[in-house]
């Protein structure tokens, strides 16, 4: 018979049969996330040609192309969005099942809830609601991305968790009470620790689902009751269902992050249940996360996450009421009924009753109170008798002689003597629960008994009876009940034991009869008394004996018990006879024990040799390094003269690259021979007293230079001075930009003072102008703020030069603006004035108030005066100040200073220094992306020259695709994988000992998913400072105390190898022709902190929306962003900075808000302490103002005005409209010319999909075409047509005469090739006039590119696929950048958007971490779950750039309301250390440390060695580190010859057959590359258009190989786990992790019993005591899947630290996850959009995953060639092959 648990597995595992239900079969198949955009086929244009003559042709090709394109666009937007995938996929489907009266739990429990009529119209109705519902649901959650869920949000963000999903998760037949609690309490823990924040809501009507279950009702209840009282964590409970008004509101109001939500339920009516939550989620902007699949590690908890999308908000708009309906029809029900043995009946309402009644009789009992678990027990115990008894007895009055012949077909009711009997037992349980602590319960033997079906039906009936109890007491306070032990409430295990106790061994004699314990007795004998009164009116006997009756309630042919005498192999570590490990881990290892020399485990060590001989493979051969693998370009040591020319031509393009981020020129840099004492050389030379004669000619040289410059610019501006004026009264803002532009190229202070001054005059006249035209109309005061910015220039800058004439020039222009408080501050006197010509000219705006509304980013900054004789092109900051002295000091620093700040200037700075010291020392630069490696090495090339020794250059680059100068260089700038080669490589270690500096730039990656432990290691094992700089990190004090401490260990490390010296170092420095002086650099261990928090220009959001054909664009003040709860627990966030403009606004509205509030007329502008009667507000001032408004406002909610903050955030929030995706994009392209119209290009937008990031660029792009299309006369295409034919005929012609040798022609055909020569250039010049794009259809500045430069970047696109169509995009100012490009693709969009030619570029993340790439706005086009504070953060600080504008701007199109709030109000994420060791990295030090040229350095570095070195396949191992434990798994198929096996070639030739490659690829695809899809995405059996999407099984003798590796691996890991256990902490062993309730009883006496019913054979030394209960011993921990839910917790220990290789994985629900079949489909199919969609990938990820592939078949073939002797070994040629045909497939296919 199935219990309720079993049901749940089956119900589970027969998931698709139950639910699959969709009758609707559609032949087509199309992703149905495609939105407006253009097709993805399109890419066919040739690569260019370099004929000008046949560019015409080309073009109309190209926007033929492109208007096919848009054609195709326009038939698919035909097709609508379809929320319920009718036409999304071809589904097979099985047959439905309906929910009927729930009889699940066996016959002999049963509850009735209620029926439908199947064939009623409605019901009918409401069923294919439900297959719509399913359907849709799972096509979203099959698209779920596994992602780490805790994002940057995680500190001041919450998420819900839905209670029945968690019950859901952890809900298992094996698992005991305690336990239950305990693995839910270690799930929630989890993320406490991380720093999440959540919530926990339980449904009212989801309980309903739970009464057929009663064990897992009580459960919930107990759950829902403990974490209320006994942790901190907020349940709700109050709401209904999801959909009722109040669910609604608190999704309104606190709008989670996300939901966590499981899929699937007890049965198919839950599931349901669950469907319309999910579908309700996602149509409130809240995205999903499924509890399914949930995986986590020390730092970070992964999940599936789904986002929401516009199409889940119009399937709950288009079913609102059918959901509304299935929702009512799910949960509605008449008054439950339960049955027991088919005949005994009672109404829940009955017992509900009686619960309430005895709880009323037990408190008059019991009026102190007690312990929930004595009184659940009695409770039970006694409503549970009674009940039963009256059943009973009404059973039997109205039954009689009939129902004896009816009954033979059931089980006999128990006795009430036998019930009696039972309930005893309990209350002895409950008894052993309150003295014995966990540490002897660990200990009880473990049972696989189980109830006959005569008890299950008392025992289920009694749970309810509890669930009944705990609702009744939940709403108790008058009375004390203590709920700390409500995890506690019973163990099933215990009873079972003692229920076999007295049915077998008591009735056995006198020797089996074991004392309780005095103690003991007294408690049970109260419980049992207590029971007996609570039932008075029936008798059911004393408390002894316990057993009255025979009655047998455990099944016989069950009763067993688990053996626990199975041996454990000896358990230890084997023996490593090495300093090093002593050293650093001798503490830990002293106490564990180790194997002996003869154990197996030792023996086993010795292998690989047979095979090696067999094959002729040499595993132990050193392999090349990974650093000779890369592709070498170009060195400056070759010889090779084509090698030559490739370096020139680099260089040259190099250069051209770096002009095109700086302005300045190359410096050449001259070595200094006296390098010690540099750095304070310019200071020490100001201190000298006497200068000598050749110092004071030089400066009288000087002099007279600058005077005769200042003479020279002086004339300049006299030629200049009167056009400047005139301009500037024509057009201000055209003139005052030319007049900016103008004082930049002047360096004489006095002539710029002069320009002002006439800008000052010229601006006023315009001001004057404009009063007298707009007589009393309203002012345009941006032509005010022009004068009075000149004022403030004047008064700040050229204060020196003022003179009083001046002055009082000033003070006249203040008074004629109106301000005259500012005239009186600035001149003292009041003075007489003409007050009619005031008046006329005067701004009716207060002074402060204008400066901070109108002028407000104008605002001048704090800067310093004085130069640094460090630094010539600028005055550094304070900030920048102690970088460079840090630098000087060989002090590694720390820089958090925002993007753009000029942080990045120390770094140069460090470069030069090192380059002028020696020709021997090295920096690095650590980038974090290719990208970013390209743009420092254009700068260094720009920047730096020097002559160096043959062979020798500047900079050398190394990254994963290409190297060039890597050893020979000065500058080194590569990439942290990179340098880490480096690092690791043995011999490399003389090369690592000339690093000077390395620079890490954006060291925020530390924080990052992929590759952060790469940036750890690398922090960790340079020795040299270094300078680390990101604008991103929130906590820098924590970092740069980690920093220190690092290089406090190798301070100390170092003293020790100093003390003992080593040749190789000696060598070295012999090695050295010129004494280096690298050794001579003065050491500084110190790590300083620079912290600048200042943005050079603030921010402006908007919100963007779509309102029918118009865009609603909104300014998103801050504040908007905030909520009163959020102000409340976590303050305002500290960058969440104000402009000016804004500070205005948000005093404004709290004026408006709060008209008697206090401090409106102090917190006045004109009043404000910083602004009163001040002529020059400066952004400090502006700061101070806006830190008092914030104060202000957190301090309202102190006094008591929630509501009055509430009114006023509410104010500040704009309203956008909600639009469908289809249309955004459609109208995305108007969008852009909105902006444009609006001259905020050029702009960044930020997309996450690389489809979608190409498809909006040539949307724009088509929307161009279309423009000039319409606009240009009808005839133009034709004429267009007509002159390209003439000019073909004419150069045909020309072709004909052989213009070679004009010699031989005659003068007649000399006349007539003249003529056609004339002919072809008139011919061209008109069809030029006519291609020639018109202005108001190209986003491009013609102006800001030469034409010669134009054709050396368009040069480089030559040879590019698509080269063609991005130049023709570019020609309008268009372009698109993401990692799929080549290179030189994206470096012609990067060097053209710079230059200012392109303004329009769509690009994913590539341009968010430190590319040089300033624009005016940067826009948010589409939202992904990539879309978090830091790439925000990162992403909106391109806006805005230094030098370039004013002002930033920051659009939001159609990002929803709630995801921008949190972007703009969460803080910068902390960082968090990784766990940086894993196998394959020990594996890779132990390498080095065998090989190393330095052996006191590796051990300093803490390298491990093992005495003998690294054996077998080692060397592969590491070279696939990346892919841990898949490498391990690899090499044993490799040396078990299953590769040799399969690959046998087509009999007499080396070609391999599509199966064999196929088979190949299918067993890679299962070891490499590997992504998880969700259980619920094999729910229905589709039918895909090209792939087959869930990756097949390993071949069957490759699976037995993997089994062979993951039990060897277990084994280990188990023998680990055995033998660390003696490091647990016990005391935090034996408390629940969340709630820290002790289960270590101090007042345990023992028992005779107890001890009887322990098993002492039972070993669990290194499993969780509370997993103990549920019968998990020592010898489970040898299979993986249990070692999560059974290892000791202090350990810190989870199975991701072990390097298992499952063949299938499945989640809490038992359910397969299949692995996505992608890198095979993409073999079969070569398609990318097949991947998209069918195999639920997007485009950007599927390549990227696809290219990784691709290399991993290469790095082996290139690895096994090393490897083996034999050039046609079949393994070797069949991945050389393999290798070959993917790579052509990934061409092809992108």
């Amino acid at each position: 018979m199935d219990s309720a648990e079993d049901h749940f597995k089956k119900v589970v595992h027969n998931d698709a049969d139950e639910n699959a239900s969709n009758d609707d079969k559609d032949s087509e198949c199309s992703d149905s996330e495609k939105t407006g955009f253009i097709p993805k086929k399109e890419d066919k244009e040739s690569g260019s040609t370099t004929d000008s003559d046949e560019e015409n042709e080309t073009s109309d090709k190209a926007e033929a192309a492109v208007a096919q394109m848009l054609k195709e666009e326009e038939d698919r937007e035909k097709e609508a969005e379809d929320p319920d995938y009718s036409n999304a996929y071809s589904i097979s489907t099985t047959e439905e099942v309906t929910q009927q009266a729930s009889q699940t739990e066996g016959e002999d429990f049963i509850v009735l809830q209620h029926e439908h009529d199947s064939q009623s119209p409605g019901i009918r109705k409401h069923l294919e609601f439900l297959k719509k519902l399913r359907l849709h649901v799972w096509a979203s959650l099959s698209r779920a991305q596994y992602v780490s869920l805790l994002k940057d949000f995680v500190e001041s963000e919450f998420f819900v968790i839905d209670g029945d999903s968690l019950l859901l998760m952890f809900l298992d037949k094996e698992t005991q009470y305690l336990n239950f609690f305990y693995q839910i309490e270690c799930f929630l823990q989890d993320f406490t620790e991380k720093g999440a924040k959540y919530v926990i809501a339980f449904f009212k009507d989801a309980e309903q689902m739970y009464f057929p279950y009663p064990h897992f009702l009580f459960l919930r209840t107990a759950l829902i009751e403990h974490l209320r009282h006994n942790t901190s964590t907020t349940v709700h409970t109050e709401f209904s269902s999801c959909l009722s008004s109040k669910w609604e509101i608190f999704l309104k109001k606190s709008y989670p992050y996300f939901i966590i939500l499981s899929d699937i339920g007890l049965t198919s009516l839950q599931t349901d249940y669950l469907s319309i939550l999910i579908a309700h989620s996602l149509s409130k902007k809240i995205n999903v996360v499924l509890a399914s699949g949930q995986e986590y590690d020390i730092l970070r908890v992964y999940g599936y996450h789904v986002q929401s999308v516009y199409k889940h908000r119009l399937f709950f708009q288009k079913y609102q009421q059918d959901l509304r309906c299935a929702c009512e029809n799910l949960v509605r029900s008449k008054e439950p009924l339960i049955c027991l043995y088919e005949h005994l009946k009672m109404s829940l309402k009955s017992i509900q009753k009686e619960v309430r009644q005895t709880v009323h009789l037990l408190k008059q009992l019991w009026p102190e109170g007690s312990d929930i678990r004595r009184v659940v027990c009695v409770l039970a115990c006694a409503v549970g008798l009674k009940i039963y008894s009256n059943m009973l007895e009404n059973a039997n009055t109205s039954m009689g002689a009939k129902t004896e012949q009816s009954a033979r077909g059931r089980s006999k009711p128990l006795s009430p003597e036998a019930a009696a009997d039972l309930c005893r037992m309990q209350c002895l349980t409950v008894t052993f629960l309150l003295h014995m602590p966990l540490s002897q319960r660990a200990q009880i033997r473990i049972m696989k008994s189980c109830w006959t079906k005569q008890v299950l039906p008392l025992i289920k009936m009694q749970q309810l009876c509890t669930h009944f109890a705990l609702t009744q007491l939940s709403d108790t306070n008058d009375w004390k009940l203590d709920l700390t032990y409500l995890p506690d409430l019973n163990d099933d295990s215990l009873l079972i034991n003692l229920a076999h106790y007295y049915e077998v061994k008591y009735t056995e004699g006198l020797e089996f009869k074991k004392e309780l314990g005095k103690e003991m007795e007294n408690e049970y004998q109260c419980l049992w008394d207590t029971v007996a009164k609570l039932a008075v009116k029936y008798s059911f006997g004393d408390a002894f004996p316990i057993r009255k009756t025979s009655q047998l309630f455990l099944e016989q042919e069950r009763t067993l018990f688990r053996d626990c005498e199975e041996e454990i192999p000896n358990i230890g570590l084997i023996s490593v006879k090495s300093d090093l490990v002593e050293e650093y881990a001798g503490d830990v290892l002293k106490d564990l024990p180790v194997l002996e020399s003869n154990d197996p485990a030792v023996t086993s060590l010795i292998k690989y040799k047979e095979f090696d001989e067999l094959c002729h493979w040499h595993s132990g051969r050193p392999l090349t390094e990974e650093y000779d693998r890369v592709h070498c370009n170009a060195d400056a040591k070759s010889r090779d003269p084509e090698e030559r020319r490739q370096i020139q031509k680099l260089q040259t393009f190099r250069h051209f690259y770096g002009s095109t981020l700086e302005d300045s020129t190359s410096k050449l840099i001259v070595r200094q021979d006296d390098a010690s004492g540099n750095a304070n050389a310019a200071v020490k030379k100001t201190q000298r007293k006497h200068k000598s004669k050749a110092e004071t000619i030089a400066e009288e040289n000087n002099r007279r230079l600058k005077s005769k410059e200042e003479k020279k610019e002086q004339e300049q501006w006299k030629a200049l001075c009167i056009p400047t004026e005139k301009e500037i009264k024509a057009n201000l803002t055209v003139g005052i930009n030319k007049l900016e532009k103008f004082l930049k190229t002047l360096k004489s202070k006095s002539v710029k003072f002069s320009v002002e001054m006439t800008g000052l005059s010229a601006c006023l006249e315009v001001w004057k102008e404009h009063c007298r035209k707009q007589g009393n109309k309203s002012k345009d005061l941006r032509k005010a703020v022009q004068v009075m910015r000149r004022i403030h220039i004047l008064l700040e800058k050229y204060q020196d030069l003022l003179e009083k004439r001046h002055l009082q020039k000033l003070t006249r222009y203040l008074r004629l603006l109106g301000f005259e408080n500012l005239a009186c501050s600035l001149s003292d006197s009041t003075g007489e004035s003409n007050d009619q010509n005031i008046s006329n000219y005067a701004i009716e705006v207060g002074p402060a108030r204008f400066q901070l509304q109108y002028m407000d980013y104008y605002l001048l900054r704090e800067e310093r005066n004085d130069p640094d004789p460090r630094v010539q092109h600028f005055i550094p900051d304070t900030w920048q100040r102690e970088l460079l002295d840090a630098v000087d000091n060989n002090e590694s620093a720390v820089i958090v200073a925002p993007t753009s700040s000029g942080k990045t200037y120390a770094s140069y700075y460090c470069m030069e220094k090192v380059l002028k010291t020696s020709n021997e020392g090295v920096v690095v630069y650590v980038a974090p992306t290719k990208a970013l490696v390209n743009q420092v090495v254009g700068t260094i090339y720009n920047r730096f020259t020097k002559k160096l020794p043959d062979g020798l250059v500047v900079c050398g680059v190394f990254t994963r695709d290409y190297r060039n100068d890597v050893m020979n260089s000065q500058i080194l700038v590569t990439v942290p994988q990179c340098l880490e080669i480096l690092m690791l490589s043995p011999r490399c270690q003389k090369w690592t000992k000339r690093i000077q500096y390395v620079i890490f730039d954006e060291v925020h990656c530390l924080g990052g998913e992929i590759g952060a432990e790469v940036w750890e290691h690398l922090l960790v094992t340079i020795r040299c400072p270094f300078l680390a700089l990101s604008a991103t990190v929130s906590n820098p004090g924590h970092l740069t105390e980690w920093l220190q401490s690092v290089k406090r260990y190798w301070q100390r490390a170092e003293n020790k190898i100093e003390g003992s010296s080593t040749n190789s170092e000696k060598n070295f420095t012999r090695n050295c022709r010129v004494k280096s002086k690298v050794q001579e650099q003065k050491k500084s261990y110190r790590v300083r902190l620079v912290l600048y928090e200042e943005r050079y220009n603030d921010l402006e959001k908007y919100v963007c929306s779509l309102k029918g054909s118009d865009f609603i664009i909104e300014h998103c003040h801050p504040c908007a962003a905030l909520t009163v709860n959020h102000i409340e627990n976590y303050g305002i966030p500290s960058d969440l900075s104000l402009s000016p403009r804004e500070s205005i606004q948000l005093y404004d509205t709290m004026v408006k808000v709060w008209q008697q509030w206090p401090r409106a007329q102090e917190l006045d502008p004109e009043e404000f302490v910083s602004f009163k009667n001040k002529v020059v507000i400066k952004k400090a001032d502006v700061r101070k103002y806006e830190q008092e408004l914030k104060k202000e406002l957190s301090k309202w909610i102190v006094l008591g005005q929630r509501q009055k903050v509430n009114e006023l955030l509410e104010h500040l929030k704009p309203k956008p409209v909600d639009c469908s995706e289809q249309e955004k994009w459609k109208r995305f392209a108007s969008f852009v010319d909105k902006l444009h119209e609006m001259d905020k290009l050029p702009a960044i937008f930020f997309i996450f999909n690389v489809d979608s990031v190409e498809r909006a660029a040539k949307n724009v792009f088509v929307n161009l075409l279309k423009k000039q299309k319409s606009e240009q006369y009808p005839n133009t295409e034709r004429e267009k047509e007509r002159l390209s034919d003439e000019l073909r005929k004419v150069k045909k012609m020309l072709i004909k005469f052989n213009p070679q040798d004009t010699r031989k022609l005659s003068s007649s055909k000399m006349e007539n090739m003249a003529l056609l020569l004339t002919k072809k250039k008139q011919l061209e010049k008109r069809l030029k006039r006519l291609t020639a794009i018109p202005s108001v259809c190209t986003y491009a500045d013609p102006k800001a590119v030469d034409e010669d430069t134009l054709r050396k970047i368009f040069h480089r696109l030559r040879f590019e696929r698509r080269g063609y169509l991005q130049k023709m995009m570019a020609l309008r100012g268009i372009g698109y950048h993401h990692g799929s490009m080549a290179t030189k693709e994206r470096q012609v969009v990067e060097m053209l958007f710079r230059l200012g030619y392109i303004k329009v570029v769509t690009a994913t993340s590539t341009l968010a971490l430190g590319i040089n790439m300033p624009c005016k706005s940067v826009v948010f086009a589409e939202d992904s779950v990539f879309l978090d504070a830091l790439n925000y953060r990162q992403m909106s600080g391109r806006a805005g750039r230094r030098g370039q504008d004013m002002i930033g701007n920051v659009f939001f199109y159609d990002i929803p309301l709630p995801k921008v709030e949190r972007l703009i109000k969460s803080n910068v994420p902390q960082l968090k250390g990784q766990f940086p060791l894993t196998v394959s990295l020990i594996l890779r030090l132990m390498l080095l440390a065998a090989k190393a040229d330095d052996k006191a350095d590796a051990r300093a570095k803490g390298y491990l060695d093992q005495e003998g070195n690294p054996i077998g396949f080692a060397g592969l191992v590491t070279h696939l580190y990346y892919y841990e434990p898949s490498n391990f798994v690899f090499v044993s198929f490799l040396v078990k010859g299953l590769f040799h096996k399969l690959c046998q070639p087509i009999k007499g030739s080396t070609v391999f057959s599509d199966d064999v490659l196929e088979k190949l690829v299918l067993i890679l695809a299962n070891l490499f590359g590997r992504k998880y899809l969700p259980a619920c995405s094999m729910k229905y059996k589709c039918t895909f258009c090209q792939s087959k999407v869930f990756l097949e099984d390993l071949p069957e003798d490759f699976a037995d190989a993997v089994n062979e590796y993951n039990t060897k691996v277990e084994e280990n890991f188990a023998h680990f786990l055995l033998t660390t256990a003696k490091l647990a902490d016990m005391e935090q062993e034996y408390r629940l992790p969340l709630s820290k309730t002790d289960f270590t009883s101090k007042n345990w006496h023992g028992s005779e019993l107890a001890s009887y019913l322990m098993d002492n054979t039972k070993s669990i030394s290194a499993i969780s005591p509370f997993a103990c209960l549920s019968g998990v011993v020592d010898n489970d921990l040898f299979h993986g899947e249990v070692i999560n839910k059974a290892v000791l917790r202090s350990l810190g220990i989870n199975v991701t630290n072990c390097p298992l290789l499952y063949l299938n994985k499945y989640d809490n629900q038992g359910r397969r996850r299949p692995l996505n079949a992608y890198a095979l489909d993409f073999y079969k199919h070569g398609s990318l959009i097949a991947l998209t969609t069918d195999n639920w990938l997007n485009e950007g990820d599927a390549y990227y995953a696809l290219k990784d592939f691709s290399l991993l078949i290469k790095s082996i073939g290139t690895s096994l060639s090393e490897l083996c002797d034999d050039p046609n070994d079949n393994v070797l040629l069949a991945f050389q092959q393999l290798g070959e045909i993917y790579e052509k497939k990934l061409k092809c296919g992108t």
